[in-house]
């Protein structure tokens, strides 16, 4: 049993919710043939997210835009 609070059914819970509104926002946009932004990324960001203790997903897109978006565009 993993009792890293990352991992808690709670902290799933909001990372669920977090990849949910980055592959709805971020996934489908593609340059040509290319997606614009990696799902690694969006998988890093929701991480990270929770592991920064975040409780909810309100600010979410603005963190990613800022800190992932155009660090891990076509990264994948």
């Amino acid at each position: 049993m993993n009792e890293d609070w990352r991992y808690s059914d709670d902290r799933m819970k909001v990372r669920e919710q977090a990849l949910k509104i980055l592959l709805a926002k971020f996934g489908g946009q593609m340059e040509g043939p290319v997606p614009k932004y990696s799902t690694q990324s969006m998988y890093e960001c929701a991480h990270d997210w929770v592991s920064q203790g975040n409780f909810h997903t309100a600010g979410i897109v603005k963190y990613y835009e800022a800190y992932y978006g155009s660090n891990h565009a076509k990264s994948n």
